[in-house]
């Protein structure tokens, strides 16, 4: 009834019930980011309370971002068959209850088990995949923009939690800095209960900018639980050099953006003299950055040749993970880090998106994407644990940051070798 009566009150406005729908699923990527990045701020605080070696906790940090990306495929199977209000419903509740009980941990095998098997499971939800799916059947139009919006929301979960986890951290103690998180989870459960509908049709509409001549495409159904669908497309397309490319491209995302920085990036700060609030302050700024960035890069998706984009967004990150031990730690000096390395943060999921596509159809774009997202996060999980490992065994990051700056560069030449499709 509410999805009704909103649906009838954006229409007098002008506006399509499709974008409430964007708003609520941005809504839910954006807590979804909120808590995958609030460990790496607790990383001290849980090492000097319980004397866990920077190794042992990062080792939890790295199932989490691998259960992230490995979900996502078969995530895809879950929204088929149970709806994506279901999904969503249980994603926020799974990531709410995980946050909240970690409060009370005591050993590392709990924290393990939380934030490692329970957050990677809520958060593998309502990944990228999610988005992928909500912006193929409720938008015709507009859909790379829309899926840089979706990405995009990794940087507004930095930008609206970190600084102030941050600060809770330091000022209160880390235990309360999970409260805005589990609120958040509440909040987006609520939202998805009353307003969150599979499919246009549910509430009387086409997609938008569907044309109003052709005829209505049914809604989906639900579908038997299948768990080998996505492995006979991973089967199929693994033969096709350019899901490997794509894979392997996303891969090194994965390894010099969540696993690096987004994990070890306020431990880093602090090894040179930096505070937990201030550097929070500069992955915030990252966050803006990227915002910008991001939601750029799903516009210029929909009229640019995508292997170009991703060229220069793979060797502008890689130069500036070059510079960032150079950059004295300063405000200035991490300011123009944050800049270069924030416009290009996230906007390589639009194109990547968009070359999946192109390279295997829209039908199986979302499970192929989900592949190719499993290996982002199978990145983001190695960059985790091995920049933990490093930092414990040599005192410093640095190893790590240009390993993952020449993987970067590495990436920005492998992408050209996508074959040209028409965008």
């Amino acid at each position: 009834m509410i999805a009704k009566f909103t649906t009838s009150l954006l229409q007098r406005l002008g506006i399509h019930y499709a974008w409430a729908i964007a708003l609520v699923t941005f809504l839910a990527m954006l807590t979804t980011s909120a808590a995958l990045g609030l460990p790496g701020a607790m990383l001290q605080p849980l090492s000097k309370e319980f004397g866990w070696t920077t190794d042992k906790l990062s080792s939890v940090f790295a199932v989490r971002f691998a259960l992230f990306g490995l979900l996502g495929p078969f995530a895809a199977i879950f929204i088929a068959r149970f709806g994506l209000r279901r999904v969503m419903v249980t994603a926020a509740s799974l990531i709410a209850v995980a946050m909240a009980l970690a409060t009370g941990v005591t050993q590392l095998w709990q924290l393990f088990l939380l934030w490692g098997i329970v957050l990677g499971c809520g958060t593998g939800l309502t990944a990228l995949v999610l988005g992928a799916m909500v912006a193929n059947r409720w938008f015709t139009s507009n859909r790379g923009l829309v899926v840089g919006l979706f990405a995009a929301s990794t940087a507004t979960g930095q930008l609206l939690f970190l600084p102030a986890a941050a600060w809770i951290i330091e000022h209160v103690g880390w235990r309360y800095a999970v409260l805005p998180v589990v609120t958040a989870c509440v909040v987006v459960g609520v939202l998805a209960t009353l307003f969150m509908r599979d499919h246009p049709l549910e509430v009387g509409l086409r997609p938008l900018g569907e044309p109003e001549g052709q005829p209505l495409a049914a809604a989906p159904v639900p579908l038997p639980m299948n768990f080998f669908g996505p492995f006979t497309v991973l089967a199929e397309v693994s033969r096709d050099k350019d899901f490997w490319i794509l894979a392997a491209s996303f891969f090194i995302c994965g390894l010099s953006t969540n696993g690096l920085l987004q994990t070890h990036f306020i431990s880093l700060c602090g090894d040179n003299g930096m505070s937990a609030v201030p550097a929070a302050s500069v992955l915030a700024m990252m966050g803006a950055f990227d915002l910008v960035g991001t939601t750029l890069s799903g516009y210029l998706s929909d009229r640019y040749d995508n292997r170009k984009l991703l060229f220069w967004y793979y060797g502008l990150r890689g130069l500036s993970l070059f510079w960032l031990p150079f950059s004295t730690f300063t405000f200035y000096g991490l300011s123009i880090f944050a800049m270069f390395y924030g416009l290009d943060w996230i906007a390589t999921v639009p194109p990547t998106v968009k070359l999946a596509a192109q390279a295997f159809g829209k039908e199986r774009a979302g499970l192929v994407f989900g592949w190719v997202f499993a290996a982002h996060q199978l990145g983001a999980a190695t960059a985790a644990y091995g920049a933990g490992l490093t930092r414990t065994l040599l005192l410093t990051y640095n190893p790590a940051l240009f390993a993952a700056g020449a993987a970067c560069l590495v990436a920005a030449l492998l992408v050209m070798r996508i074959r040209r499709t028409a965008n």
